[in-house]
């Protein structure tokens, strides 16, 4: 991802965070509002590949399920490294 990308990438994520939250303070379950991101992702991915008019096959599925599964270790990682700078300057 180019720099820009990763930019729009990053003030991409917060709006969508920035929504959620929104959607979490009108009353709706943290649960729902996960469920709906997901649902919603996964409508976006699918037309990001396939358009409008198609859908994924089994190994197209595979690719995008492979793609999260990246993600959400890179988001764990992230937040063990940021837990663990947390607690080294507490420590200081």
């Amino acid at each position: 991802m180019s720099e820009s990308d990763a930019e729009k990438h990053s003030q991409c994520m917060e709006r969508f965070i920035e929504l959620a939250n929104t959607m979490k303070n009108d009353g709706v379950p943290t649960r729902v509002v996960s469920a709906a991101l997901m649902t919603a992702s996964g409508v976006y991915a699918t037309y990001s590949v396939a358009g409008n008019e198609g859908g994924l096959n089994a190994s197209g599925v595979d690719k995008v399920t492979a793609a999260y599964k990246q993600n959400l270790e890179n988001v764990q990682r992230a937040k063990r490294e940021q837990a663990n700078a947390a607690g080294s300057q507490s420590d200081t």
